[in-house]
């Protein structure tokens, strides 16, 4: 074995010497090992254009109308595409070739180009229509439904007070699509970007209605991939979409997303070569690891628009009560998380919604760490319940730096409250961990939420309705959905945003949920890696992506 290891090491030399004498020394970078790697070279010296990167866990589900996590929408903005999508922070025509607004703001009319699903069957105003009426069909149970309730009818149909066929959605023909919405809104096109308002191919949908759960002729899309691979709880393999109308504009040929919900895994697998992107969006880097990344200049960070939170279920027995839920998150300090644990340079959430989503610098409602105000309300709190402590289960998703932050809140509260509130620590894998929040099955469970569109409304919709599908903490309340109904009315810019900070100061007083710090995203990404779009919503885009 020695001998023929020998030989052929022999052979190589003797080549590489050879390729040298004839000016072929460039590197080829096949199977190198460094960080900047691109998966290889091929034989041209034009970088190969496949992608991999982590995605973490299993999507929730890769239904448009049914996905509710980042997970499942960084998969469906590159199979999927909408009437527009956003590029640079601004939504441009997609699927739409050409819209037009009417004066009043109520309708919008959309011209569809020439689009096809993967099969081969042509992008209809059908397709939007049936998309859209399918989310508000209450039983279909999508968590998203309150997302169209901006169209006419939206509300009262999903509600079961009126009838879907007077949903302010219209195919007037095969390429021409029709909306109507309750009121004027000014950020309607970049609703549509969002993935509950992508189509999905009725006549593929009518004929299986499990046609979304694995990869196969039945999983038909429109955006600038598709599926070819889908290895649940391993790997989803994406391949560039040569029917894609604006195919000229894709140059990756592959995307490799893998399922690795380890974050120092992650980064191993990105320092020897084997992805070519590592941290958020779609995955996590080791907290330890980040200061020796940012001192390396390896760190990308950018603020996002989105908050960090613990959720407090209402209907558990003293969580019931609002000067116990304000005591637990008044007691949290959370510049010392941000410091020691997170080490991701994200802003204390001392609001729900980050200031951003205001276009302001600074938005704060109450004081971070207030420990004194937290042991006052805490002991009001358990003689309003007649208790003398509280024995909770704090609640996560399985992940490394969720459960560090977990850990610290919990002696955090042990330490403020003086062996008053115990503290138990419960996590499992983030499907069965999301179906728990849905179905009310835990006490405190760790959340995030970042915008769907860069508007305060998009943070304090999530709280409207007890029974809304993604609000897990089942607190309601009349005074606040007012707010949030005049606000939608309100045509006066400065007045609406008035109306909102009014429902948020709600909000904060009864504190149903308690945010943390609003996030940042930290990645690495190999070095000649360009143009993925990473909006400050924390979504990631690879229709432009390409390897120089």
């Amino acid at each position: 074995m020695k001998k023929r290891l020998s030989v052929l090491f022999s052979l190589l030399l003797v080549f590489s010497l050879f390729l040298t004498a004839c000016g072929f020394n460039k590197e080829s970078g096949s199977g190198s090992s460094n960080a900047g790697s691109s998966g290889g070279e091929s034989g041209s010296g034009d970088a190969k254009q496949e992608l991999r990167l982590n995605i973490k866990t299993e999507p929730f589900s890769l239904h448009p109308g049914l996905a509710n996590d980042s997970t499942s929408g960084a998969v469906l903005r590159q199979t999927f595409e909408g009437l527009t999508r956003i590029k640079d922070g601004e939504p441009e025509n997609a699927i739409a070739e050409d819209v037009q607004m009417s004066e009043d703001g109520l309708t919008y009319t959309f011209k569809l180009r020439d689009a096809k699903w993967t099969n081969g069957d042509a992008v209809t105003a059908q397709d939007f229509e049936y998309a859209w009426k399918w989310v508000l069909d209450a039983k279909n149970e999508s968590d998203y439904a309150e997302q169209l309730y901006y169209l006419k009818g939206g509300e009262a149909a999903h509600k079961g007070e009126g009838s879907l066929d007077d949903v302010g959605v219209k195919a007037v023909d095969e390429k021409t699509l029709e909306v109507t919405l309750e009121h004027p809104t000014a950020y309607f096109l970049e609703l549509t970007a969002f993935y509950t308002y992508y189509p999905v191919n009725s006549k593929i949908a009518q004929e299986n209605d499990k046609w979304y759960t694995d990869a196969g002729d039945a999983y038909v899309t429109n955006g600038p991939f598709k599926m070819t691979e889908w290895s649940h709880n391993d790997k989803i393999v994406l391949e560039k979409n040569a029917d894609y109308w604006d195919a000229d504009a894709v140059k990756l040929e592959k995307v490799d997303m893998f399922m690795i919900n380890d974050n120092n895994t992650e980064l191993s697998m990105f320092d020897n070569g084997e992805l070519d992107w590592a941290g958020n969006p779609t995955g996590a880097l080791p907290v330890e690891a980040i200061p020796q990344l940012k001192d390396e200049g390896k760190l990308n960070i950018s603020v996002k628009t989105g908050t960090y939170m613990y959720k407090f279920n209402t209907q558990v027995e003293g969580l019931d009560n609002v000067n116990i839920r304000k005591a637990l998150s008044y007691a949290i300090d959370r510049q010392a998380i941000i410091d020691n644990v997170s080490k991701q340079e994200q802003v204390p959430a001392t609001a729900m919604v980050p200031p951003q989503a205001y276009h302001e610098d600074s938005h704060s409602l109450y004081k971070d760490g207030d420990v004194e105000a937290a042991k006052e309300l805490l002991a009001k709190g358990l003689e309003e319940k007649g208790m003398d402590k509280l024995t909770l289960k704090l609640s996560y998703n399985t992940d490394e730096g969720h459960q560090k932050i977990a850990q610290a809140v919990q002696d955090m509260w042990s330490k403020a409250f003086e062996g008053k509130v115990e503290v138990a620590l419960d996590n499992q894998e983030w499907n069965v961990y999301i179906d728990k929040l849905h179905n009310g099955d835990y006490e405190i469970g760790r959340m995030g939420w970042i915008g769907d569109f860069n508007d305060p409304i998009t943070f304090l919709e999530l709280f409207r309705e007890k029974d809304g599908g993604n609000n897990n903490t089942f607190w309601e309340n009349a005074k606040y959905k007012e707010l949030l109904a005049q606000s939608q009315q309100e045509v006066d810019a400065d007045k609406r945003l008035e109306l909102l900070k009014q429902a948020e100061q709600i909000l904060i007083d009864e504190m149903p949920a308690a945010p943390i710090y609003y996030y940042t995203d930290a990645w690495v990404q190999a070095e000649n890696l360009k143009d993925v779009e990473v909006s400050s919503l924390g979504d990631i885009q690879l229709k432009w992506a390409h390897f120089e």
